[in-house]
């Protein structure tokens, strides 16, 4: 019964415990008779040696467990912001997710970054305040930061009966009951539920008043028992539970500690009361891919078959990949077309994932979220589909990486498996992408930050069976992965003319560069949008192209050949050898000859029109700056702050709470190089920090971190 089933993610920021609440969650589903934990490295999901050995979850891996008589099929995500591919692909094909948050660290700069990408998808979520039991767990405080730094709104079903060492146990404000665990019970699954202690009481009013207060805009019916004063169901208020998180109108607030079996049990109930099953979930849009016109998909096995592959693991028997069923039925030995290349596919067999277990299945219908194998050309994004009924389901997206670094290995090495061995690796991570360097013929691997890097590299070595410390395989300096725009607007006519012999070449072409403000690019942005027109998206780059002829003086067949050229030189400047972002090229005027003009003859006169136009506009250079938030002891925030001064960096703002101060600053990314270590070193090991990406802002080539050969004289 698809109203039985329940597609979520777990997401947090890096140690709020998310891999061990999807731990306890398969203890207490009876998938697991015995837990495992993140510091012996025996958890189901992070089963990845690497995960092993650094303590935190690199991949994200599905799980599907019962409760009571639902299906709940589970990705835990990784926290950390290099990985925010996995975040981002998980988040694609699930129906709802739990925002886990740690009690003394609150809402931290990645739990920022997955709640904004589960609002990009529109998910319903929980939210689970987890470690009360942890010295200086504040729970409200908690709660205040959901409200300013996530702008949701919270409907706290759950408070804590003490906290920090005082920590008893939960006050359920539905059912108005006081949680504990039997201490005396050796299989931690017995729980008492009790009448609210007297020292409890008033508080646990005053916050079950706030609840219905909250929840209030889901129900007129509770409203109004509300307003007169009278007693409100506890099937009323899980009725308007349900309908205001699936409206997003509200987000459910609860809290435990995981690592010490109080509240699990509980979120698994709120999962199968408040999030949605698939049939909850609107229909899925994709486009024909023929006639581009807008197909839906609804949650139903008597639909034609479509699905979306999300992710995919190299393996030595065969690529497994994870796919989400979104109508049909998909069935084993059965064939479909891939619409994103045109290929018909085969799926050999599917798997319910558990880990690094799995289970075959049969079939799997809509909802289901599965790992195939056999599929030879079927990778991250791809839709497959009944081959009579073609569809093509949006794509995901994912940000560009902002670090490089080239990578070296001996002579020795066999170069034919180092390269199939890499390109298995960027396959399989959207966010990791590899080129070669023109110049100096060295492969160059980009990812999200060292971490990514590092890792990869790692797995790169496992994958060719060579030693982690080996050096014939390894990774230079990272390097900063710099944008530019031009200076200011030009207006430049270009003639381009070749004769050769025989039928020559023939183009002109007056261009307008003008540069884009941040304002500039978000209406573009905007216009593009309240267009709704899937077949139009904005570009990655925001480099727009402006056809402003209107005389007919160029052919129409030419016009696309100078958008084209124009594109193709934006890719990589002359001077510096980085992609142009925040560019408008309106094409205003032309001429061609009646035999000597051709497509090709526009296409060339583009891009040498653009490499003029660039030495007279003049190059900003754009470097990547970094959001950092640095958490430590409050002795030690003067140096820090200090330090990242002399990183160039600006501090926006620095708080300290309970002897533990915090600094949040925006700081170029090519000073952020070993930042790790400096840290450590300057504050004894007790300091630690979170990045992500915040935006683009002009340098001064002198400040910028470039070799010698990048810029051009």
């Amino acid at each position: 019964m698809l109203d039985k089933v329940r597609n979520i993610g777990i997401m947090a920021h890096v140690d709020a415990g998310k891999t061990t609440t999807t731990e306890r969650i398969l203890f207490y589903s009876g998938t697991k008779h015995k837990t495992g934990d993140v510091d012996d490295g025996n958890t189901t999901t992070d089963y990845d040696p690497l995960e092993k050995q650094k303590g935190i979850t690199i991949n994200s891996a599905a799980v599907s467990v019962d409760w009571g008589d639902n299906t709940i099929n589970i990705i835990d995500t990784p926290g950390h912001v290099d990985f925010t591919a996995e975040v981002e692909r998980s988040l694609r094909v699930l129906d709802g997710a739990i925002g886990v948050f740690c009690a003394v660290g609150g809402v931290e700069v990645q739990s920022e970054t997955v709640w904004r990408q589960a609002n990009k998808y529109k998910v319903p979520r929980l939210a689970y305040v987890n470690k009360l039991d942890r010295m200086g767990a504040d729970f409200w405080d908690c709660v205040s930061q959901i409200k300013t730094k996530l702008l949701a709104t919270p409907a706290v079903v759950t408070i804590p009966a003490g906290q920090d060492s005082a920590f008893e146990g939960l006050i359920d404000l539905v059912e108005m009951t006081f949680i504990t665990r039997d201490a005396n019970d050796p299989t931690l699954r017995k729980f008492f539920k009790n009448e609210i202690p007297e020292k409890y009481r008033e508080e646990a009013e005053l916050r079950r008043a706030e609840l219905l207060d909250a929840i209030s805009v889901a129900s007129d019916e509770l409203t109004e028992l509300v307003l007169e004063g009278k007693p409100v169901p506890v099937s009323l208020i899980k009725a308007a539970l349900r309908k205001g998180t699936l409206d997003t109108l509200f987000t459910p607030v609860h809290c435990g500690s995981s690592k010490m079996y109080q509240g699990v049990q509980q979120l698994l109930d709120l999962v199968v009361d408040c999030l949605p099953s698939p049939l909850d979930r609107p229909p899925v849009d994709g486009l024909h891919p023929k006639t581009k016109e807008i197909v839906t998909r609804r949650a139903d096995p008597k639909e034609p078959m479509s699905a979306l592959a999300f992710k995919t693991v190299a393996e030595s028997t065969g690529d497994l990949v994870y796919i989400r069923v979104y109508s049909g039925v998909m069935k084993p030995g059965e064939t479909y077309l891939n619409t994103t290349i045109n290929r018909t596919e085969r799926v050999v067999r599917f798997y319910r994932m558990m880990g690094d277990k799995r289970i075959e299945l049969e079939q799997a219908g809509p909802g289901d979220i599965v790992a195939a194998i056999g599929l030879k050309q079927t990778f991250t994004g791809q839709t497959l589909c009944d081959q009579e009924h073609p569809v093509a389901l949006e794509a995901i997206s994912f940000p560009k990486p902002v670090v490089s670094s080239a990578l070296t290995f001996a002579k020795s090495l066999d170069s034919g498996k180092v390269g199939e061995a890499l390109s298995r690796l960027v396959r399989d991570d959207p966010t990791l992408k590899q080129h070669t360097d023109e110049e100096t013929k060295e492969t160059i691997l980009s990812g999200m930050g060292e971490l990514h890097l590092e890792i990869s590299m790692e797995k790169l070595r496992r994958a060719l069976n060579i030693p982690q410390s080996d050096p014939q395989i390894q990774l230079g300096k990272p390097r900063v992965a710099y944008r530019q725009s031009f200076s200011r607007a030009v207006d430049l006519e270009y003639q381009f003319k070749k004769q050769t012999g025989g039928r020559g070449k023939y183009a002109v072409i007056s261009v307008r560069y003008k540069p884009l403000s941040p304002e500039e690019v978000e209406a573009k942005i905007k216009e593009i949008e309240e267009l709704k027109d899937p077949k139009v998206k904005p570009d990655p780059n925001n480099v727009y192209f402006v056809n402003a002829i209107t005389q007919g003086t160029i052919s129409k067949e030419y016009i696309p050949s100078v958008e084209e050229g124009l594109r193709e030189a934006a890719r990589k400047g002359y001077k510096f050898p980085f992609p142009f972002v925040d560019l408008e090229f309106e094409l205003h005027f032309g001429k061609m000859h009646d035999v000597d003009s051709s497509q090709d003859a526009f296409y060339l006169c583009a891009l040498e029109a653009f490499r003029e136009a660039e030495g007279k506009a003049g190059i900003t250079l754009l470097e990547p700056i970094m959001k950092v938030v640095v958490v430590s002891p409050k002795q030690y925030q003067g140096s820090i702050s200090g330090d990242i001064n002399r990183r160039r960096g600006l501090i926006e703002e620095t708080s300290e709470d309970r002897g533990i101060a915090q600094v949040m600053a925006k700081i170029p990314l090519a000073n952020l190089f070993g930042y790790t270590n400096d840290l450590r070193s300057a504050t004894s090991g007790t300091a630690s920090f979170s990045m992500e990406f915040s935006h683009y802002a002009a340098v001064r080539e002198e400040l910028a971190d470039l070799p010698k050969k990048d810029a051009k004289k």
